[in-house]
């Protein structure tokens, strides 16, 4: 479940570009310049582009801190990657969007080292 002040940005977001949209029309109904036209189909694309935006951000983050949390459990500090763990841990709250996928990729990559090593060693 998303959080209540994303979901209230992302509505309030959403019905400006709603506006936008029956403005286009309105526009293209009363035969406007291509040029002004196009503005305004930059503008709604850019308002739809920030909300998906802020809703990749939070399922990302949402994600990665799951990812992260599940990581530090199965490596009780002696699984040897206690540092690149706490290096991922302390920048996450400063991740952009483009990092947070990568920072996903790195520590799902090592949940998997770890998981082999901790099933090898049983």
């Amino acid at each position: 479940m998303l959080p209540k002040d994303l979901t209230k940005d992302i509505k309030t977001r959403l019905q400006g570009i709603k506006g936008q949209v029956e403005g286009l029309i309105k526009m293209l109904d009363e035969g406007k310049e291509p040029e002004k036209i196009l503005v305004q189909f930059k503008a709604a694309q850019s308002g739809l582009d920030k909300a998906h935006y802020l809703l990749l951000d939070e399922a990302y983050r949402k994600a990665l801190a799951i990812k992260i949390s599940e990581t530090v459990e199965a490596c009780p500090g002696n699984c040897g990657n206690e540092d690149r763990i706490e290096f991922i841990r302390q920048q996450f709250p400063n991740l952009e969007l483009d990092a947070l996928t990568s920072k996903m990729k790195e520590i799902s990559e090592l949940k998997q080292r770890i998981d082999q090593n901790n099933s090898q060693e049983k």
